[in-house]
């Protein structure tokens, strides 16, 4: 197995540099007859099949007043279902040695399996994602033994500076908006969430129609198909399609600092960002990598660890969803050294608008991108996380193939002219958890 793996590596990586005529990973995309798109890619080196079904039910589904559902709705689905207890279809899972995994975040909402493709441990273990996805009982008992955990934890972590300034920057960034919500809830918002609201949730955003489907394994098109009609054919139908709204730009910079008793000061820096499908999606993703998402390569670890030893980790990053999603710049620091950090990072990121790259840092990052291409896909798991964003976020099917090329032809000019259009540092917030006055300095 691991020899087949290394083989299929090295074939992938001469693909990658030789600029394929065909298909890098041939894609088959279809809609069931129930309306859920489907996409798969048959891979018959190892006797293993994956499976996820993604639907639009992540946090930014929910509301203010019930924080938490989405989340709550998504946990419970596997903790009984179809007649079969939590235990019993950990048991079943168990004893044919599948996997089952989930998926939530601010757009999406799911469940995925991992299964041997052979006939009798398959048949069971799709058997069971079936019946967890199309028929979830949402015990009550259950219910109120996750209630009482989640809201534990979310307390617990209300405690810590990480989740504290995280919480604060989605809160300044989004404001009412959906992604402002925190995924796992407020305390006293579980605390409220009835068995019914589950229910409701489910029949509302867990819909044949907005299902998308990924397969990626030792199967036949023909069974691929059967797979999907089995793992959809019986989910609600949705009265159209589920939206999130618009994210608002920021009208100004702001800053908050907050007092903590940790030993060092966390430090988030951003505003809202792109959204998954977004034209310069590629010259801002090969401009980050310079500027702060390339690790030791990237312009901000280099001035704020290397040349002055601030930090152990600063970085920056876009998150794009289905509306603008994130970006942030952080890192932490000590106390007395905030200021001096942050007035690190605003001139690195001003000289950066400014100036853009070089054009030798940008020969360096599209060699570290290309050459870092092939461990992107290096597993069928990694492939199926691909498919269902693809999937989700209506990507063209060719957009592996078209990895490469796009990196390779982003130029100076694009990074300057998008980083320009998409981050002003003049309307970004600022959170500072564990704020010390005498280390924030006149960066404040």
């Amino acid at each position: 197995m691991r020899n087949k793996r290394l083989q299929l590596w090295l074939a992938l990586a001469i693909c990658v540099i030789s600029a394929p005529a065909y298909a890098l990973l041939p894609i088959q995309h279809w809609q069931t007859r129930n309306g859920a798109q489907v996409y798969f890619v048959a891979n018959r080196d190892l006797p293993m099949l994956d499976v996820s079904v993604d639907f639009p039910a992540g946090s930014a589904f929910g509301t203010r007043g019930k924080s938490g559902l989405a989340s709550l709705t998504q946990g419970l689905l596997k903790l009984g279902a179809g007649g079969l207890s939590e235990d019993e279809i950990a048991r079943r899972m168990a004893d044919v040695g599948a996997q089952l995994g989930g998926r939530f975040d601010s757009d999406r909402a799911g469940m995925s399996l991992r299964t041997l493709s052979s006939a009798g441990e398959m048949k069971e273990a799709l058997d069971l994602l079936a019946r967890i996805l199309q028929h979830p009982e949402f015990p009550a008992v259950v219910l109120e033994r996750e209630k009482t955990r989640i809201i534990g934890a979310i307390r617990e972590a209300d405690t810590k500076p990480e989740v504290i300034a995280s919480r604060n920057f989605s809160a300044m960034i989004y404001g009412a908006h959906p992604y402002g919500l925190r995924s796992s809830g407020e305390a006293d918002t579980v605390a409220l969430l009835t068995r019914q609201d589950l229910v409701d949730f489910y029949r509302r955003h867990y819909t044949v129609d907005q299902a998308v489907v990924a397969i990626m394994g030792s199967v036949s098109r023909g069974e691929a198909e059967a797979i999907a009609d089995q793992l959809t054919g019986e989910l609600p139908r949705s009265g159209g399609p589920a939206a999130i709204p618009d994210v608002p730009p920021l009208e100004r910079a702001e800053s908050r600092m907050i007092a903590h008793p940790a030993l060092q000061s966390h430090v988030l820096i951003g505003a809202p960002g792109i959204k998954r499908d977004d034209p310069d999606y590629f010259p801002l993703f090969v401009g980050n990598y310079i500027l702060g998402g390339g690790g030791f390569a990237s312009r901000i670890l280099g001035e704020v660890r290397e040349k002055r030893g601030l930090a152990y980790s600063a970085y920056s990053y876009f998150s794009p969803l289905k509306e603008r999603g994130p970006f942030m710049i952080g890192l932490q620091t000590r106390k007395d050294q905030a200021g001096e950090a942050l007035a690190v990072v605003r001139a690195t990121l001003k000289e950066f608008l400014a100036q853009g790259p070089t054009a030798d840092e940008l020969k360096k990052a599209r060699q570290n991108l290309v050459g870092g291409f092939p461990l992107r896909i290096d597993s069928n798991r990694k492939i199926l996380d691909y498919l269902g964003m693809i999937g989700f976020y209506r990507l063209p099917l060719t957009y592996l193939d078209d990895f490469v090329p796009n990196v390779e032809k982003v130029t100076l000019a694009d990074i300057r002219d998008a980083f320009a259009r998409r981050v002003d540092p003049e309307r970004m917030v600022t959170v500072i958890v564990g704020a010390d006055e005498a280390g924030l300095g006149s960066a404040k």
